[in-house]
């Protein structure tokens, strides 16, 4: 009988770790899916400046946004993620990267070695961009310099750091798919929508997260605690927007100057000289649809200690 019950633990084991591994099978997009194109540079840089790339991406302390290097440091509850390099440089950066690979990377969250990324890079939120907008812009970081220097590994604790168990948190938290328009909305609330929500993947910030590091979906855009332990990150929905109008929103992103004469710093700071070099009607866009969020209730802010 106990023979018959290990045999059964051990094939039950067996099966299950089957199954883990069938169900966290990295997703890739074959280069046969690719018709032929020509990229459009000029829609690169957008995509580029939208994405807030060198926010992230460029050698931190130097004032070369298109140095895109990596090395900045990105803490969370679950480690320290370092940014690697996307320069064109063939050893250190995505030199020897095909297209394929790069669009793998930025809709799936898979690297060319066929494993998981973590979801530090956001590609829960470029999933959802257009196939010729990652095209585009794999073609414009192709034209800027190239950088050496391989970036150090991530310093992520247990069990966090098995790649592999990234699959799982895919399946709980990833939706892909593209972007459809809203029928209902003008096409300027719809660029700002697939701006907001594909390659600016404002969310990834100003949502607040479950234990796991998943958006909680009820409360999307409604800020919370910064994943790097630095404050809070603002709400900005008509909760914590309401007295802001579209052009205070707009002016904010060309300037990140706020209606009561405060200006953005920290990694908004970053994020305001990529968004201000889109063009006065993506910024515009964004605004529209930013001012049309509905008030959602956010996590609230810790009490400050009494001094």
């Amino acid at each position: 009988m106990l023979k018959r019950l290990l045999l059964l633990a051990v094939v039950a084991g067996v099966a299950g770790l089957g199954i883990f591994w069938w169900l966290t099978i990295p997703a890739v997009v074959a280069a046969a899916s690719l018709p032929p194109y020509k990229p459009n540079l000029a829609n690169g840089l957008t995509t580029f400046n939208a994405g807030g790339c060198s926010s992230c991406h460029a050698v931190p302390n130097q004032p070369d946004r298109t140095r895109l290097g990596g090395g900045l440091a990105l803490r969370s509850p679950f480690g320290t993620f370092y940014v690697p390099n996307i320069s064109p440089d063939p050893n250190d950066g995505i030199g020897r990267w095909s297209e394929a690979d790069f669009v793998t990377a930025v809709l799936k969250g898979t690297s060319p070695q066929g494993a998981h990324y973590f979801p530090a890079f956001p590609y829960t939120s470029y999933g959802h961009a257009k196939i010729e907008d990652i095209r585009d812009l794999f073609a414009y970081l192709k034209t800027l310099p190239s950088i050496s220097g391989r970036v150090r590994d991530h310093d992520v604790r247990f069990p966090f750091n098995i790649r592999r168990n990234v699959g799982i948190w895919k399946l709980l938290f990833m939706e892909g798919g593209l972007l459809m328009p809203d029928q209902s909305r003008s096409p300027q609330w719809n660029r700002g929508a697939y701006l907001v929500n594909a390659f600016g993947h404002c969310a990834e910030c100003h949502s607040p997260r479950n234990l796991l590091g998943g958006i909680i979906t009820a409360q999307r855009f409604a800020g919370g605690p910064d994943p790097e332990g630095k404050g809070f990150v603002p709400n900005i929905t008509q909760k914590g927007l309401a007295d802001w109008s579209e052009k205070d929103i707009d002016y904010f992103l060309e300037t990140g100057s706020t209606p009561d004469g405060d200006n953005a710093g920290g990694s908004m700071a970053r994020v305001i000289k990529n968004i201000s070099q889109l063009s006065a009607a993506d910024r515009a866009a964004i605004a529209v649809y930013v001012k049309s969020l509905p008030p959602v209730e956010g996590p609230p802010r810790p009490k400050k200690k009494a001094e």
